[in-house]
């Protein structure tokens, strides 16, 4: 077709478009080409069938899965590495640096050597059960055993996170916050930051604020949306299922997140959705927001 006749075709055919289709002819949001999705958004449908849920991941455009248990996950890994998606992080158990004595808990030398085994590059201590989180001195304790874990990590070439929840912005007595003690306590360079923008906005902070406020110690984020309207909620046990949306269907600002993720090196980010009545579908949802 000679250049003139192309374009006029071309010029016919974008008058003929409906309005909705122009987010076609904009740029991805950042991340898009190298987006994560954490397995816990499928682990029902894994439980079912983990080469079909794995299957629909890849299908729907994801680069890389973030592994729910570094130690359990050796079967999903292989199935992802067939599927040709990418495996950088992992969850360890949150006992292993919290209460490492509790039963059928991996030590961090078996969280590290499994690591190794996939070629990771971060793990995630991704919770803190209750009991463990009610005075200021356990959260000191604990952002001190994450940093000595941090340094086992380093040691073996992996970079250490810690994954927030809510709960970590409740007052403590002295109107101290668990979360401020782990901006305090934790070294920069054995513990960083995965911060998931859901439980941030949820706990009552601006997100985007927060990662420019912590640059230099965030190296990746969780992904997800927030139903218009939620209060402020520290409890993580009582946020109703349908508060966790698919991105660009709640009242986060992901394009601020996103834009700030860049200004502060992040390194990747991972889709994460809780709760959906269909998982798979969501995945899709929020993986068609990042490419518009």
């Amino acid at each position: 077709m000679r250049r003139r006749t192309f374009l006029a075709a071309l010029g016919a055919a974008a008058v003929n478009l409906p309005m909705k289709s122009s987010w076609a002819l904009t740029a991805d949001r950042p991340f898009s080409d190298s987006l994560g999705l954490q397995l816990w958004t499928i682990r029902f449908q894994l439980e079912k069938n983990p080469q079909r849920a794995l299957q629909a991941v890849a299908d729907a455009g994801y680069d890389q899965v973030e592994l729910m248990d570094v130690t359990e996950s050796e079967k999903f890994a292989g199935i992802s590495k067939d599927l040709g998606l990418k495996m950088t992080s992992a969850f360890i158990n949150w006992n292993t640096i919290v209460n490492p004595t509790a039963d059928d808990t991996p030590s961090m030398e078996q969280n590290i050597e499994a690591a190794k085994k996939l070629g990771l590059k971060y793990l995630v201590f991704g919770y803190i059960g209750k009991g463990y989180r009610e005075s200021a001195d356990q959260f000191k304790a604990i952002a001190d055993a994450s940093n000595r874990a941090g340094e086992m990590c380093q040691q073996a070439g992996i970079q250490l996170c810690y994954h927030n929840h809510s709960f970590e912005f409740l007052p403590l007595p002295g109107q101290q916050t668990g979360f401020d003690i782990f901006v305090e306590r934790f070294d920069p360079k054995l513990t960083q930051f995965e911060l998931d923008v859901f439980w941030l906005q949820i706990g009552g902070l601006d997100p985007a604020k927060t990662m420019q406020r912590l640059k230099g110690r965030v190296c990746q984020l969780h992904l997800k949306d927030l139903l218009d309207g939620t209060p402020v909620i520290y409890d993580e046990k009582a946020v109703p299922h349908e508060t966790f949306k698919e991105l660009g269907a709640g009242i986060v600002d992901l394009d601020s997140v996103l834009k700030v993720a860049q200004e502060i090196d992040v390194a990747q980010c991972h889709v994460e959705q809780d709760r959906s009545p269909d998982p798979l579908k969501s995945i899709g949802v929020s993986m068609n927001y990042m490419r518009r």
